[in-house]
């Protein structure tokens, strides 16, 4: 039988143990509140505009809640881990983050135990199996989102700038390519929804080749396109959330509905993620033949470093 640690020694397994009870204490700790302490007529918006307890909308704000927590991971994870790797630093210690992997599985057993036992046993009205589940699966996805860019700032944080300047390209086709299903639905007429859609693609275009040149100029190599891609979905999906939540006054800050985010219909939003990955996929080819920091491995075969 395979044992754990031949995908890492023990020790890495501890360090990675030292993050993850924090993260899921963390993220627990939320879903008490928001579930088992706060008003959910504010934090739920119960009521506004006619909402119920499980109606579509207030449906989505419990799994949102997931994301909004994971998103505070995000930005917690990586200052702690900025700060760390400074100290190590200044100390002339070798500090090196936990795989996100590593974190990430360690947190899945007491979210997957924690999350349904807080919304289905505190407070009113408490969440139905299949509403809790979906705060679980929201949760761990968004989770694995989150942790990514912990060890980059610890390590290596002007480079995490610079994808962040970079994945701000990619937010405009993730959140604003949907404003094309709102016609159907009476929300905006359909010359508006097609300029915030394909006028907002384009202007991310525009950016990410403006990040072109500044890469260019400053010789920076670019991220692969999967790390593009995940760093406009840490974005997108997890930091905008968590800003939305943020910005409110204390006592009035609630969930949002996930039609703020993301499509109504589920295909649909495959296709916003389609053409985001394929927008990705295309401006890294595009760096890859303008920039000279390459690097070229064994095989003769040239790569952008990642």
């Amino acid at each position: 039988m395979m044992k754990l640690w031949h995908f890492g020694g023990p020790i890495e397994w501890k360090r990675a143990l030292l993050h993850a009870v924090p993260v899921s204490l963390f993220i627990l700790g939320l879903f008490y509140y928001w579930f088992a302490v706060a008003n959910r007529y504010l934090i739920f918006l119960y009521d506004h505009l006619g909402a119920t307890p499980f109606d579509d909308v207030t449906s989505s704000r419990y799994w949102m809640s997931g994301l909004v927590a994971c998103g505070a991971v995000m930005v917690g994870y990586a200052i702690v881990n900025w700060l760390l790797g400074r100290v190590a630093a200044l100390r002339q210690w070798d500090y090196r983050p936990p795989a996100w992997w590593r974190v990430w599985t360690l947190c899945v057993i007491p979210l997957v135990i924690g999350i349904p036992i807080i919304t289905m046993t505190f407070n009113w009205p408490t969440l139905p199996p299949s509403n809790a589940s979906v705060c679980v699966v929201a949760t761990l996805i968004g989770l694995a989102l989150a942790l990514v860019p912990g060890p980059l700032a610890a390590q290596r944080p002007l480079d995490l700038g610079w994808l962040i300047l970079d994945g701000l390209g990619l937010m405009p086709s993730l959140l604003l390519l949907r404003a094309i299903e709102l016609p159907s639905r009476g929300l905006v007429s359909i010359p508006v929804a097609y300029l915030a859609a394909l006028g907002g693609t384009l202007a991310g275009v525009v950016w990410l080749g403006i990040m072109t040149g500044l890469r260019v100029w400053r010789r920076k190599s670019p991220p692969e396109a999967s790390t593009l891609f995940v760093a406009g979905l840490c974005l997108s999906y997890l930091l905008m959330p968590l800003e939305h939540h943020l910005s409110l006054p204390a006592e009035y800050r609630y969930i949002s509905t996930s039609s703020n985010f993301f499509a109504f219909n589920v295909g649909f939003q495959l296709v916003v993620l389609f053409v985001t990955a394929i927008l990705a996929i295309g401006i890294t080819r595009l760096r890859c033949g303008a920039l000279e920091k390459c690097v070229a491995p064994g095989l003769g075969r040239r790569r952008c470093i990642e």
